[in-house]
């Protein structure tokens, strides 16, 4: 069975490791409202990526990550490569300059862009980030693109100022928030699936039966997925598009 901890393995541990935890650091910057340092973390992470499909087309995998000298230029080397999948060959390796010029060009990693971080282009690196995650598994283990999705998505606990956490204990700081997005904050704030008492405890909501109707209805709209027989909730991108518009709203 494919989880996180086996996440990826199939690439050495001196990339694995440097990209499970420069993703971790895109995902956790941006929730805490970080901009700046999430952007960064986007310029690192391509390098890592770049060294993943370079060590891949070539047979042999470098030790740990590198610089190329001209990074624009050596993505478009990748397109040449043959016998890869078209997307280490073709999107991957076009995705990577955009992700790339956020970090370099937008006033991020050096004075004088026309713009400063914020959270629209922090947004558009954990985007493309989150997808090159989601075809990096499903490539290496032959997975689908939803059960990849659902792995990138449980690979780090995101944080964010909206949620207190302590032990087991989760409070959503602002209570004039709807109970719908008070859930998605907590659920976005969780790695992998929530039980729905957890939620209960956590939102402090004594109507049960309200709370169950509610998940039910958000279900539906498809910003979670609900599984009455584990009563257990996991959030879906468009709930997490939605719980990332209130911390882009801080």
């Amino acid at each position: 069975m494919l989880t996180p901890a086996t996440a990826l393995n199939a690439v050495p541990r001196g990339l694995r490791n440097p990209l499970l935890t420069e993703y971790g650091q895109i995902v956790g910057n941006f929730m805490e409202g970080r901009w700046a340092a999430a952007e960064l973390s986007g310029g690192r992470f391509c390098e890592i990526v770049y060294s993943i499909l370079d060590g891949h087309t070539k047979g042999r995998y470098p030790t740990t990550p590198s610089k190329p000298r001209n990074f624009v230029d050596a993505c478009r080397r990748l397109e040449s490569n043959t016998g890869v999948p078209r997307s280490f060959k073709i999107l991957i390796p076009r995705l990577l300059p955009a992700l790339y010029e956020i970090r370099n060009n937008r006033n991020v990693g050096h004075v004088g862009g026309d713009v400063d971080p914020d959270f629209m282009d922090s947004n558009a690196v954990v985007s493309m980030a989150s997808w090159i995650m989601a075809e990096l598994i499903r490539v290496f283990h032959g997975v689908s693109t939803d059960e990849a999705q659902q792995l990138v998505d449980s690979l780090v606990e995101r944080t964010t100022p909206l949620v207190w956490v302590s032990g087991g204990v989760r409070r959503v700081l602002n209570p004039k928030l709807s109970l719908q997005d008070q859930t998605l904050a907590l659920l976005c704030s969780c790695s992998g699936t929530t039980k729905r008492g957890d939620l209960l405890r956590w939102t402090d909501c004594k109507n049960h039966t309200y709370y169950k109707k509610l998940l039910r209805t958000m279900h539906r709209e498809r910003l979670i997925e609900f599984d009455e027989t584990k009563d257990e909730i996991t959030i879906l991108p468009p709930g997490a598009k939605e719980a990332s518009r209130l911390i882009g709203t801080l």
